[in-house]
């Protein structure tokens, strides 16, 4: 597939802050595109965006919020003229048996992963559909392979791809292109923070090879790089997620006859998993939360 080169493009990230998204953000802008970062630690997003080649700015913003992230997006467009991309990867999980769950972190990974994304695709609509743009939307193994102790997270990751299938099939026309992107556990604070549980840890260490792996991150980024330059519908972080892309349809049950016994064997450890959100983001997001209903 031919690549659009991303020198003078304007790219947006939600969730830049750290992790997926600041990586992306530091090697879009090493190619030549002037970087928008979004998410809700401010100095973390000042940092980042201070260390960028390019001309590159940052904004303040909770994706859920429709009327914030619609002026974000118009800030985004008076201050570069343009969006040219846009990378829905704001994110947070939370892990543990559903029964015991906490309704409101559960629902948070919802509101953040799903309703989030697409409050995002709301605001920027506009303008990619000026620029006949490009949306990369980041879902997840998740949505592929749905695992237990993960439910919020699987159910947010498996709407947000549907979500985004929907919306390549309705704006297609207008030139701008959708893409789902990939990614299997890679060595973020989220996923070093639900390790710092020991079952979830050992129940993922035990999944079949290759999902039992924690992936480095910059190889992933570099392959999310490549779906936007070329526009892709579908950009896997780790090649073997396109193999298990055409096994959907039968992951899910594999995964619940192995899981059975593994829930059978854990189950006496299950009472001490943490029920709120996990990692470094996870935390941000409670503190900010918190922060405004003072």
């Amino acid at each position: 597939m031919s690549r659009t080169s991303l020198e003078g493009q304007v790219a947006v990230v939600t969730g830049a802050a750290r992790g997926v998204g600041e990586l992306l953000a530091r090697k879009l802008s090493a190619r030549g595109a002037r970087v928008a970062l979004v998410g809700l630690e401010p100095e973390e997003l000042r940092a980042v965006a201070g260390s960028l080649h390019e001309d590159a700015a940052y904004w303040h913003a909770d994706v859920t919020d429709h009327a914030a992230m619609a002026q974000v997006a118009g800030e985004v467009k008076a201050r570069f003229g343009k969006v040219d991309v846009v990378v829905a990867n704001a994110g947070v999980a939370t892990g543990g048996p559903f029964a015991d769950s906490d309704p409101d972190a559960w629902r948070r990974v919802v509101e953040v992963n799903l309703i989030g994304s697409a409050v995002t695709g709301r605001a920027f609509l506009p303008v990619l559909t000026e620029s006949r743009g490009y949306l990369l939307q980041i879902a997840s193994l998740a949505a592929i392979a749905p695992a237990p102790m993960m439910s919020a997270y699987c159910a947010s990751k498996s709407g947000v791809e549907a979500y985004a299938h929907c919306l390549r099939a309705e704006v297609g026309h207008k030139g701008v292109r959708v893409g789902v992107g990939y990614l299997s556990w890679t060595d973020t604070d989220m996923v070093r923070g639900a390790d710092e549980n020991d079952v979830m840890r050992e129940l993922r260490q035990r999944l079949p090879w290759p999902a039992n792996r924690t992936y480095p991150l910059g190889p992933t980024v570099d392959r999310l790089v490549t779906g936007i330059e070329r526009r892709s519908a579908h950009v896997y972080g780790q090649s073997w997620l396109r193999g298990a892309q055409a096994l959907r349809g039968s992951l899910p049950g594999l995964l619940a006859l192995g899981a059975q016994r593994e829930m059978r064997r854990f189950e006496p450890r299950l009472t001490g998993i943490r029920a709120g959100l996990v990692g470094a983001g996870g935390a941000a997001d409670e503190k900010a939360r918190a922060s405004t209903v003072r």
